[in-house]
């Protein structure tokens, strides 16, 4: 099927209607988000548009001002266009996709399709955002090509943010729209999409909810606190620090209700139907409208008192007697033990192994959501893969049902349910029987699962496109030491992945660095990407190292590494081969330095760029202010007043100022033209290679700067005034004042008597130079600790 989707119709301007609206922005399409007109219009405004636009129009101003941002940059919002079901529903004619967002009644929603069916254009996709109401069901009375074009596409919101994208056919969808939007949702959209079968609740909240529902269970009968339950089942296990109970805060108890009673409603050949039970405390919440974030209070009550430090005191509700007490301390010897262990595969064994409350509430939940998961196939999916992917994508896990019993072992997770009373279905006693000990595997650089059809492991469809570094884990690497790891990802590409706490950058990786570029250019490769899978691309240099040469007063080991980072951002720019960073996550200071000199960047959509080194009170020190100096230089023009831009310069830097999408990196000047945007993170290493090998032919290795162009100390004094400007808006203090002229100081080449050309080496110095002499003063080192001990800046 060869569409090219330019336009889309948004029918419903809620919280998700409007948070589709601004993705499909985000990726650039033209969008017509439209709404009913409101019951309570005046006469006299009964006529007018603005007014009977209000519903739509509100809901998008409300989207500008919401966190998380729903748009990449606020400016894509000028791509939608807004109106109401009565005046402008014939505007629908011209969309490519038309999409319905409105209230969960399966009449409303036909009403609707009735008129979509009148007004749409022949061939355009029609679909329901729907989170449980059966698809088949809207279709009725409508056209033969509707029913073809027709599907369920649940969105998980927020939009923007959660990857999950649920394509729900029904028996008339055309295959060929079915390939599309898994396609779609994938390339353009950014997310996971994840085929599933006309069922309750479809794939991600079926599970989710059960998961959930069997918690709630087993919390009363071990006799566990919420806060207890919410730590075992939230980081320590790979999942959401909210845990359980405050997700359902989150989600809000009547929606979690509506969809526990939904499952037990519709699906009565559910062998696990009694974990549906609502249990008389969230009966209680329901009946008290105690709902959750949106009422104020749920499991957890904010109040307006504060503590002894200053933070609202926040209250638990004790689940028998039902009332709410001060936040209880957790103290449970599983969850000591599983804070000391990295790996996460060895942290859930662990639990399995623990002999108190805590480690019985994970094995219980999970033993349990073995049985579930495997008894729902063929029911929900036909394959174990579409059910990790849309727990992973669609409730944040870092791994799905399946792969948690991978990480038990099999047959250990069958022998430990069934002796609990739980029903393992056939087909998993059927594959352990025919000596296949584990539901995926890695082959050949390749992910594969076991498939139940064919009794054999086949290669988990569409990955075959992307780069998986897990997948590259028994291939010998190419070189590593104990912080990075270099991979041959195929065609003359070398990758070399960080794997420091954090992906922070010190020596370790710092040398990887130096020794991957130089591997490439003695050897016969093509060039480097430096990109990994984690969370977060870099969190940037290792303040450790610099905290404890600081307080140590170790000054010519300070300015040894300092220079050593320096010269390694240097060499990913002016080295014989292509340099690319793949980018995801945080990419913070000397990450964002680091990727700033190479070639190119990759940056998914999600990257969250910035050099924020005054938050720990030093200036960029790897090469980012120098960066800053050229970028402002290369952007002069004749005739040009300068002062501007280089202010903007400035106050990004002392502002530490974080994009908080790629789109918006630009905007700050840490990418630029050379630089791409990638929707779908899980694709930035594989474009990455791409642009390597674009780059590699015929490349030429860059000569050094020395065309730089400085204004000296009439920039000075401007960028003096700026830093002035900021501490008179109480934006700044009198430290973070000192930082700021160290910035102008470097920007405008130091005390310059007049503008002039200066070359990289020069500004790299006195880069340095200002770096080391900000280690030396007391408020920046307290600032290091303060950052090192709670993770926050700290205002001195």
């Amino acid at each position: 099927m060869s569409k090219r989707i330019k336009k889309v119709a948004v029918l419903g301007s809620g919280v998700m209607g409007t948070g589709i609206a601004a993705h499909f922005a985000n990726i650039g399409l033209d969008v017509l988000m439209l709404d009913i007109v409101p019951f309570d219009l005046k006469d006299d405004e009964k006529d007018n548009k603005t007014a009977r636009n209000r519903i739509a129009d509100v809901s998008l101003k409300k989207a500008l001002k919401a966190k998380p941002a729903p748009f990449y940059n606020k400016a894509f919002a000028s791509r939608i266009k807004t109106g109401n079901f009565d005046d402008d529903f014939e505007k629908i004619s011209d969309a490519d996709w038309i999409i319905e967002v409105v209230i969960e009644r399966l009449d409303i929603k036909k009403q609707i399709f009735e008129k979509v069916d009148k007004y749409r254009k022949e061939g355009s996709l029609i679909t329901s955002n729907t989170s449980g109401i059966p698809i088949h069901l809207m279709t009725d009375g409508r056209s033969d090509d509707f029913k073809k074009n027709f599907c369920g596409t649940h969105f998980f919101n927020p939009p923007r943010y959660m990857r999950l994208f649920e394509v729900i056919p029904t028996q008339d969808t055309d295959p060929a729209v079915i390939d599309f939007f898994m396609n779609y949702g994938d390339v353009y959209l950014g997310k996971q999409t994840v085929l599933c079968k006309d069922t309750p609740a479809f794939i991600a909240n079926r599970v989710g909810v059960y998961a959930m529902a069997k918690i709630y269970q087993l919390t009363t009968q071990l006799g566990l606190t919420i806060e207890e339950a919410d730590k075992l089942t939230g980081k320590p296990l790979g999942r959401p620090n909210t845990g359980t109970f405050r997700l359902g805060d989150l989600v809000g108890h009547d929606t979690a209700a509506k969809v526990i009673q939904g499952i037990k409603d519709n699906c009565p050949n559910d062998e696990q139907a009694g974990a549906f039970e609502i249990p008389a405390y969230l009966k209680f919440l329901l009946d008290n409208k105690f709902l959750g974030d949106k009422t104020g209070q749920g499991f957890y009550k904010k109040t307006k008192e504060k503590d002894e430090k200053g933070r609202r005191v926040i209250l638990s509700l004790d689940l028998e007697k039902l009332e709410y007490v001060p936040r209880r301390s957790v103290k449970l010897p599983s969850l000591e033990t599983a804070k000391q262990i990295e790996d996460l595969d060895k942290r859930v064994r662990s639990f399995f192994k623990a002999e108190d409350k805590g480690g019985e509430l994970v094995r219980q939940s999970l033993l349990g959501l073995f049985a579930y998961v495997s008894n729902r196939i063929p029911e929900i999916s036909d394959n174990i893969y579409s059910i990790d992917d849309a727990l992973r994508a669609g409730f944040g896990w870092d791994v799905g049902p399946f792969q948690y019993w991978d990480m038990v072992g099999v047959e250990k997770g069958i022998e430990m349910a069934e002796a609990q009373g739980e029903s393992i279905a056939q087909w998993v006693k059927d594959m352990v029987a025919a000596g296949h000990t584990s539901f995926y595997k890695i082959e050949d650089n390749a992910k594969k699962y076991f498939d139940k059809a064919s009794m054999s492991y086949q290669v988990v469809p569409g990955t075959d496109t992307l780069i998986i570094l897990d997948n590259y884990r028994e291939q010998k690497p190419v070189y590593e030491n104990p912080e990075v790891v270099l991979h041959d990802i195929g065609d003359g590409v070398l990758n070399l992945e960080f794997r420091s706490k954090m992906n922070s950058i010190g020596e370790g990786v710092l040398r990887g660095i130096n020794d991957a570029i130089q591997i490439a250019e003695e050897g016969e490769w093509k060039g480097l990407v430096i990109g990994n899978n984690a969370q977060h691309f870099s969190v940037g240099a290792n303040l450790m190292m610099i905290a404890m040469l600081a307080y140590q007063q170790e000054y010519d080991e300070l300015n040894v590494a300092v220079n050593l980072f320096q010269q390694t951002t240097m060499r990913c720019r002016y080295s014989s081969i292509p340099v690319v960073a793949a980018t995801q996550g945080y990419v913070f200071g000397g990450g964002c330095e680091t990727i700033m000199h190479c070639d190119s960047v990759c940056a998914s959509a999600e990257s969250y760029i910035g050099l924020v080194e005054v938050g720990v009170g030093l200036i960029p020190g790897g090469g980012g202010t120098k960066e800053f100096a050229l970028r402002a230089s290369d952007s002069f023009f004749e005739g040009d007043v300068q002062i501007p831009t280089l202010i903007e310069k400035f106050k990004t830097i002392a502002m530490a100022s974080v994009a908080t999408s790629a789109y918006e990196a630009y905007k700050h000047g840490y990418l630029n033209t050379k630089d791409t945007v990638i929707v779908n993170t899980s694709r930035a290493i594989a474009e990455a290679k791409k642009k390597v090998l674009a780059l590699a032919d015929n490349y030429t290795q860059p000569a050094p700067r020395n065309d730089i162009h400085v204004l000296g100390q009439g920039g000075m004094a401007a960028l003096m005034v700026a830093g002035h400007s900021l501490k008179l808006g109480k934006y700044a203090s009198e430290h973070d004042i000192k930082i700021a002229n160290k910035i102008a100081y470097v920007l405008c080449g130091g005390d310059l008597s007049s503008p002039q050309k200066v070359s990289e080496q020069y500004l790299l110095d006195i880069e340095r130079e200002a770096f080391l002499s900000l280690c030396g003063e007391q408020k920046t080192l307290e600032r290091i600790q303060h950052m090192l001990q709670t993770n926050k800046p700290l205002r001195n």
